[in-house]
Formats: C-alpha cells, sequence, structure tokens
C-alpha cells in the first residue's frame, strides 16, 4: 500500500521508425564592429565641490535624524498620557465601587 507503484514502459507496438539522424552544421562568428568609444568629459572634484556634498549630506543627515527623533518624542509622550488617562479611569472606577 505505501510502495510506490512504478509504471512499466510499453512495448511499442506497429510500426516503428528509426531515429532521424541530424548533422550538425558550422557556426561562423558574426563580425561585428568595435563600439564608439564615448567622448564623455572626466568628472573632476574640486576641493569646493567636495565641501558642498559634504555639507549636503550633512544636512540631510540632520533632518532626517531631526525628524526621525520628533517622531520618537511624539510616540512616547503620547504613550505617556494613554498611562495616565488609564491610571486616573482606574481610581475613578475604584473610587465609584467603594461608594455603592
Amino acid at each position: 500500500m505505501f510502495r510506490p507503484k512504478i509504471p512499466t514502459m510499453p512495448t511499442p507496438t506497429g510500426l516503428v521508425s528509426p531515429p532521424a539522424v541530424v548533422r550538425p552544421t558550422a557556426v561562423e562568428p558574426v563580425q561585428t564592429p568595435p563600439a564608439p568609444v564615448a567622448q564623455r568629459p572626466t568628472v573632476q572634484i574640486t576641493p569646493g565641490t567636495a565641501l558642498t556634498v559634504i555639507g549636503a549630506g550633512t544636512a540631510v543627515v540632520l533632518i532626517v535624524g531631526t525628524i526621525l527623533v520628533s517622531m520618537l518624542l511624539a510616540t512616547a509622550v503620547t504613550a505617556a498620557s494613554v498611562a495616565v488617562c488609564a491610571v486616573v479611569v482606574r481610581s475613578l472606577i475604584a473610587f465609584s465601587a467603594k461608594r455603592r
């Protein structure tokens, strides 16, 4: 029951044709012209350009850091206010339960 059943290859019946013979042909490489060399100007980094790039990168890092810290601070303030509200509601429920 748990053994796999392997099908047997049936024997061919009727006329069987011999396999076709494929003769390989010679492959000739295609001659491609050389690619033209682009005449681009080389990029030259001057000290002023380097300082500009460094300054821009520093500004981006500071701005993104400020945004992320402010989002973290907003989350912390929200969590603290929810905790204070929970304590107040709990004390109000306890106080109203005592009075009954």
